[in-house]
């Protein structure tokens, strides 16, 4: 591969997506083939990216994770199959069957039934032990082992698990096992650290309007083993060449290769994206890696996707070529269009316009979303009231999982205040409401209203979950 050529791809997608700015590296082997960044950390500042530049790279922390596991597993500490419970006593799922059974396996590879549940940590005060019980308390959405399902915060279970095993901390173990022997001095876990650096980008966010403005980091210390590391491309050269090299860096090996690459095989078929571009076939999860068929070549990458952020880390492994690129702009299928074009070098496919076929894959999926909204409220009952007056609504909601929502009069309207919600309710019809802001982030969701059988106003259901009204004392 051309290392001018690969700077026009990079330079290319940054001017076509209008990114503040993007950084890439390539490697093969121990060989660095490219190493390069385009724009600037943050828009209206003259400050250019550098390899060294921290971006948030999000979900493809996940990898560090399960490669954390997999040395343990090398040294006896821990066993991919061995019940969660044995490295984490607290841990418990709703779901009798789920709870008896569930594995380290299970926790990494999106199998325990459990959909997201991602506000129970996104934007909310809860450390990562409460949101580890509170997930305990949460109704699976479909049957053990059945379905792939991504959920970050059994992520979270399983670097708890690792930190137990070690006797130490997620952080402790991917530290000093990754961080240290790879040299990656640049990484680290938390925003707070990242805004002590002299060198970080800002997160951006592109608006419905398409005016980017800057957003503020995302802190992600209560499911940091899902996605908080944080790293420039400088430092990620060495995580690619230590992944392709089959654990083995500047002649160390670091841990087996039957371990390590156990994690880069096929655990649960992913279904695939009717509407996507890729030509991708079979497509997978590993533990902590997405494995798939890549014009007849397999595969294994992850993307991540944070607050103003978008990351992604590709390997091929019979090539020993590895792939990392980071933006500072979200919604953004940047690093999407990069990957592609590099995976098409190194494969000595055809070149395509990635950038072209991937921004009209975006904006479809934009347009879908607003399309769904507006027929949301066409379809609403035009010129119906609420069952009650407003002040009937009020009150404090509980669920268990959830904590409490409160409803007030706020100037005449209904209020909601949950969580990292403080949003003014518009009236869709009869007992459902929204919930809508344009503000980052932006929140588009219905409350809906049930009354009991004395008329009294008895649940709200929010973010697909009851939470019941609290009976005033007498």
């Amino acid at each position: 591969m051309d290392a001018l050529a690969i700077e026009t791809v990079l330079k290319t997608a940054v001017e076509a997506w209008g990114a503040p700015g993007a950084a890439l590296v390539v490697v093969q082997g121990d060989e660095v083939l490219y190493m390069g960044t385009a724009g600037v950390k943050e828009q209206g500042k003259p400050d250019p990216v550098t390899p060294d530049t921290l971006f948030a790279i999000a979900s493809t922390t996940k990898a560090f994770t399960c490669t954390a596991i997999a040395m343990l597993a090398d040294e006896g500490k821990m066993s991919w199959d061995a019940p969660a419970q044995n490295y984490i006593d607290s841990f418990r799922l709703s779901d009798p069957l789920a709870n008896a059974n569930v594995t380290v396996r299970d926790l990494v590879t999106h199998r325990t039934g459990m959909s997201r549940n991602d506000l129970l940590w996104y934007g909310s005060t809860h450390s990562r032990a409460e949101v580890i019980k509170r997930i305990s308390l949460v109704k699976p959405n479909t049957s053990f082992r059945s379905t792939y399902e991504y959920n970050n915060i059994m992520y979270s279970v399983a670097g708890t698990a690792v930190g137990n095993a070690d006797g130490s901390s997620w952080e402790e173990v991917v530290r000093k096992r990754i961080f240290e022997p790879l040299g990656m001095t640049g990484a680290n876990f938390s925003t707070h650290d990242v805004l002590k650096s002299s060198d970080y980008a800002s997160p951006h966010e592109k608006g419905e309007d398409g005016i980017t403005q800057v957003v503020p980091w995302r802190n992600l210390d209560n499911c940091a083993p899902g996605g908080s590391i944080n790293a420039g491309v400088r430092d990620l050269s060495k995580w690619l060449r230590f992944q392709i090299n089959e654990g083995v860096f500047e002649g160390k090996k670091l841990i087996s290769p039957e371990k390590l690459l156990e994690t880069r095989t096929p655990q649960i078929v992913v279904p695939a994206d009717p509407n996507g571009v890729s030509p991708i076939t079979l497509s997978t999860y590993g533990l902590g890696w997405a494995v798939y068929s890549y014009r007849g070549h397999t595969v294994c990458s992850h993307g991540g996707a944070l607050d103003g952020f978008r990351s992604h880390i590709a390997l091929i492994p019979y090539l020993k070529v590895g792939i990392a690129v980071l933006t500072n702009l979200a919604p953004s299928m940047l690093c999407e269009s990069v990957r592609n074009s590099v995976l098409d070098m190194a494969l000595g496919a055809p070149a395509e316009d990635w950038n072209a076929r991937t921004q009209k894959q975006q904006a479809d999926a934009i347009e879908k979303a607003l399309k769904e909204r507006d027929e949301r409220k066409a379809k609403s009952h035009k010129e119906t009231t609420p069952s009650r007056e407003l002040a009937a609504y009020t009150g404090a909601y509980e669920n268990p999982a959830y904590g409490t929502a409160h409803i007030t009069l706020v100037n005449g309207a209904l209020h909601l205040q949950w969580s990292w919600f403080n949003i003014t309710l518009s009236h869709l019809h009869f007992d459902t409401f929204l919930a809508e802001t344009e503000t980052h982030p932006r929140v588009n969701e219905a409350v809906q209203f049930q009354l009991a059988k004395d008329g009294e106003i008895a649940t709200l259901n929010l973010i697909g979950q009851e939470f019941t009204k609290v009976k005033a004392k007498a």
